[in-house]
């Protein structure tokens, strides 16, 4: 019989792609999510039966143990960029990652992959941050040869990055930008994908990498190439930290005042995640050291940005008939 991984979070962004990469290497994933009914699509990763979503919550003790049983390995790629009702850093990041790691030793379970975040950090201002090196630690306490990894911001069709921003030029002649000169260095989902399936192969060997792609830029430099691939003209503007935090609480109280039903934009944490570079540190191995040759922005984005230019899919053929109008006028 096929070994099996479970990955929980294993239809997100990045899960969805280690799940993939792990039915082409003919083993049965087990997909562990809260919402197994909308996660059907990773069923089409493999064959009949090979791929199953199945439901777990990692708030809960029975829960994750329930779905660890017989697993050659497990990854845990649950995680939250904002708090939403009893969603939070500390009960997701921190504690849902320890309860993870600790039925892993408990079941035996020979292989760990846990996802982190660069800017993990325990005296981060940013609780996202501080949460992510407490789920790390925890880890490692119940798990001493797991593989963490750290990836810079995530980029691919389902990001929450360039979408979101790239969407934004629809409403607004505006681009607001915080932290306009905080650098990134972002890395494709499905890079991570494969430094996480070789952790769970065996081909990596356990602790901390740092992954990040192969270009470092500022927030506006970032924005600045998105407005030229989807070929709109758009005035980035940088709001302060202050406004911005003072923007943040505001967007925090509606959210907590409506229950989670309404969220804004952006979050005070956020903001203060956004006052420190997101890229590697230099003192863990990354992309390189697993043999992975990063891939590019340019080599993706146009892939999925271009619905957002002004002739969406036909906006290269509507170029050449400007051009071939010019030419003959």
């Amino acid at each position: 019989m096929s070994k099996l991984v479970t990955i929980y979070g294993g239809s997100g962004f990045v899960g969805r792609y280690i799940a993939r990469r792990m039915a082409q290497q003919d083993w049965r994933v087990r997909v562990a999510v809260r919402h197994p009914h909308e996660a059907g699509f990773v069923r089409t990763y493999g064959v009949v039966g090979q791929v199953e979503p199945v439901f777990c919550n990692v708030r809960d003790d029975d829960s994750v143990n329930s779905v660890v049983g017989g697993s050659d390995a497990v990854v845990n790629c649950v995680g939250i960029l904002a708090e939403r009702r009893r969603q939070t850093f500390e009960a997701v990041q921190s504690q849902g990652a320890a309860r993870i790691a600790r039925a892993c030793a408990n079941e035996g379970v020979p292989r760990l992959v846990q996802l982190s975040a660069i800017g993990a950090d325990e005296n981060s201002p940013s609780e996202y941050a501080r949460t992510k090196a407490a789920g790390e630690q925890a880890v490692l306490d119940a798990f001493p040869d797991a593989m963490i990894l750290r990836p810079s911001i995530v980029f691919g069709p389902e990001d929450d990055f360039f979408n979101r921003f790239a969407g934004m030029t629809r409403l607004s002649p505006v681009l607001p930008v915080v932290g306009a000169k905080t650098r990134f260095q972002p890395v494709y989902a499905d890079d991570v994908a494969r430094a996480a399936v070789m952790g769970v192969l065996g081909q990596a060997g356990p602790g901390i990498y740092e992954l990040g792609g192969p270009d470092v830029q500022t927030f506006r430099e970032l924005m600045v190439e998105m407005l030229q691939l989807i070929q709109k003209r758009r005035m980035v503007v940088n709001v302060p930290f202050g406004v911005a935090s003072l923007m943040g609480r505001g967007f925090d109280g509606i959210t907590k005042a409506t229950g989670g039903l309404v969220t804004g934009p952006l979050t005070r944490d956020q903001v203060a995640n956004l006052r420190v570079d997101n890229v590697p540190s230099g003192q863990y191995p990354g992309l390189k050291e697993l043999g992975i040759d990063a891939t590019a922005m340019e080599a993706v984005l146009p892939e999925y940005l271009w619905r957002f230019r002004p002739g969406g899919q036909y906006a290269a053929i509507k170029d050449s008939a400007k051009n071939f109008r010019r030419t003959r006028s």
